[in-house]
């Protein structure tokens, strides 16, 4: 119940304002269209997770200049950083865990979970990477945030 309430005290507070920076009001005027701003900034994420996000919402039809994205990017990745995790477990975690945590296109995550559930746990980095239309660079670039 505390939870809850702390939750909703903390979205009012984020709808009401997000910090003050260079990036806010195209972060306002960009993002509150489609979502509350409490929800679109509480998934916290990297560089590469913020990055993602924006490439999504441009896909799903967002209109933005490349100056507007960059001004956003900048303004989520330093007010709203990851916070540290503990490491994912790719033979456990869903597809929005992957997804979000390791910065992957939903279909990338899908794809860890179907391989996954036909050819049994991975056992390593190399057997992740056996995942077809997964970009193994950027596995390789996260497998400090992965374990088997």
């Amino acid at each position: 119940m505390l939870s809850l309430f702390l939750t909703a005290w903390l979205a009012a507070g984020l709808r009401a304002q997000l910090p003050d920076g260079d990036g806010r009001e195209e972060t306002e005027r960009l993002c509150k269209n489609c979502h509350e701003l409490a929800q679109s900034v509480s998934r916290r994420q990297d560089r590469d997770g913020w990055q993602t996000s924006l490439t999504k919402m441009v896909a799903l039809g967002m209109r933005a200049t490349e100056k507007e994205l960059a001004a956003v990017l900048d303004y989520l990745v330093k007010n709203y950083p990851a916070e540290e995790l503990p490491p994912v477990n790719v033979n456990e975690a869903s597809a929005i865990e992957l997804e979000s945590r390791l910065s992957l296109r939903r279909s990338q995550a899908a794809a860890i979970i179907q391989y996954r559930t036909k050819n049994g746990k991975f056992k390593s980095i190399d057997d992740l990477k056996k995942v077809p239309n997964l970009d193994a660079e950027k596995i390789e670039a996260k497998k400090d945030r992965i374990v088997f």
